[in-house]
């Protein structure tokens, strides 16, 4: 048996995005969250370094994983092709927590701070992948460029999701988003 419930983390991020939707981010302490979610403060940081990191649940996670795919993709297949399917590959999982996604997303749209923390982990998600490339022998600047771009495409991808009305999976955005980037890479 495990040392915490199954759950727990997403009880912890549901119970911070209620309280941050309900009385505000800065108004919200880390004992509330874990009182809303039914646990202790210290299971809070068990799971969680501070409040803000509530709101990355798995962004670790989901970094190493990138890595893992763009590193272990067919050396025939391009970077850019490499990394979309990475992103694809996982693009289910955010699917299933789409209603989440969109709380949180005003949430950290409606903080400097969260957005910070946002840029921070997008930041490490790029030098993951450029890492990755340079292990797959693109050189730099071409590896950290084509990081930084894909990262961007990834972005737009999860904000035009987010936003669309008919639903459609963040797979066809992202689809979407990284054949407008093979296009306007063709045009220059």
């Amino acid at each position: 048996m495990g040392r915490w419930p199954a759950g727990t983390q997403e009880r912890l991020q549901e119970a911070a995005i209620e309280l941050f939707t309900e009385r505000g981010y800065e108004r919200t302490t880390v004992a509330e969250i874990a009182t809303r979610a039914g646990l202790t403060e210290r299971t809070f940081y068990n799971h969680f370094a501070d409040k803000r990191e509530v709101l990355f649940p798995d962004q670790d996670w989901f970094i190493a994983e990138v890595r893992e795919a763009v590193g272990a993709a067919p050396a025939e297949q391009s970077p850019l092709d490499a990394i979309a399917g990475a992103f694809a590959a996982r693009s289910h999982w955010f699917d299933q927590r789409r209603a989440a996604a969109r709380r949180r997303r005003h949430i950290l749209d409606a903080h400097t701070d969260l957005q910070e923390r946002e840029r921070a982990k997008l930041a490490a998600l790029a030098e993951a992948i450029a890492d990755a490339l340079r292990t797959r022998g693109i050189p730099d600047p071409a590896a950290t460029l084509t990081a930084t771009v894909s990262v961007a495409a990834y972005q737009l991808a999860s904000a035009r999701w987010l936003a669309d009305p008919q639903h459609a999976t963040l797979g066809h955005h992202l689809h979407a988003s990284f054949e407008d980037l093979h296009r306007t890479a063709r045009t220059w």
